[in-house]
């Protein structure tokens, strides 16, 4: 434990792939945590280990809807993040993005207290400027399949600048890249997930489009050493910033890398590519650098071994789980 002030610190979606990350490091800093999920992507799974400390407390509860708690920061990561959820119910999706943010920062606003919104790249859309930086407005389709994350996320950013400027809340605003690591939800269509599942199984590795298309994968305790050191940034300090790993691989690159790793006997599979998916996506993480004085350190090669180490043992676990069944 850090010589620290023990905070009260709430994170909705704290049952999530990147919320129970974050949970675990402010309990390791010796904080209050009070997670907030209504379960619709996140797992009990994902924090049971936490069940028993006495500093933290899960609360099951939808962020549409107000939340009446006492708190001294919050940490907003609510949403569905992965296509495959945000479009099963768009109109949820972007309530979530929006009405969450209202409520989170109406709660913000009454406690006095300095919230952090977790935004994504995809408010870049398809870019047209790369790598991207934060001064780019992006380019997105408002009425395609992707829009209610991407718009809903783009309509959460002006309600905090908004709220930071008419009410002079302390936020801040994260823009966050691919992320990847242990707790990733097996199903959630995501590229790394997709192909380590598949690898494992010696299922064709599915890859859409040709394949050329490029993505920068970020560990998740890189990110999330750069969410506490976003918070932890002067007031005056808003964001948005940048947080991933401007190293860039191409689809087929990170096939193949795992198809190695695991000794996957598995193919690639080509199909079509999906409505709006974005040719390439790089952050420029300058402003992360200079400000936050924070890069990624961990390897590609590092960060697959660990996530695919865990879902090897997740896959044994629900092997072993139907064979008593």
């Amino acid at each position: 434990m850090k010589n620290t002030i023990r905070k009260k610190i709430l994170v909705t979606g704290g049952a999530g792939f990147l919320g129970s990350h974050l949970c675990d490091r402010l309990l390791s800093e010796g904080h209050d945590v009070l997670c907030v999920d209504n379960l619709y992507t996140g797992t009990k799974d994902n924090i049971k280990h936490l069940i028993a400390n006495p500093f933290f407390e899960l609360m099951r509860h939808d962020v549409t809807t107000p939340l009446y708690v006492e708190v001294d920061e919050i940490y907003n990561l609510a949403c569905p993040a992965s296509p495959i959820h945000y479009q099963y119910d768009p109109v949820q999706t972007t309530k979530t993005c929006v009405h969450g943010s209202i409520n989170m920062l109406g709660l913000a606003k009454r406690l006095n207290a300095r919230i952090f919104q977790a935004s994504t790249s995809e408010v870049y859309g398809d870019p047209k400027a790369h790598p991207q930086s934060e001064t780019y407005w992006g380019h997105v389709n408002p009425i395609g399949s992707r829009s209610c994350y991407d718009e809903g996320k783009r309509c959460a950013e002006t309600l905090f600048f908004d709220y930071h400027r008419q009410h002079d809340l302390d936020i801040k605003v994260a823009r966050i890249f691919n992320t990847y690591g242990p707790r990733m939800h097996p199903n959630d269509g995501r590229v790394v997930s997709n192909f380590i599942v598949q690898a494992l199984h010696n299922q064709p590795i599915t890859v859409y489009g040709s394949g050329n298309q490029t993505r920068s994968f970020c560990y998740v305790g890189d990110l999330i050493e750069s969410f506490i050191r976003m918070m932890e940034t002067d007031s005056g300090f808003t964001g948005p910033v940048n947080l991933g790993n401007p190293q860039e691989f191409s689809i087929l690159e990170l096939a193949e890398k795992v198809i190695e790793m695991t000794g996957s006997s598995s193919r690639v599979e080509f199909k079509s590519l999906p409505q709006d998916d974005p040719v390439q996506r790089q952050p420029d993480i300058s402003l992360a650098r200079n400000t936050l004085d924070w890069e990624p350190v961990t390897t590609l090669e590092q960060g697959l071994e660990k996530t695919i180490q865990y879902f090897h043992e997740l896959l044994i676990s629900s092997e072993g789980s139907e064979s008593v069944g």
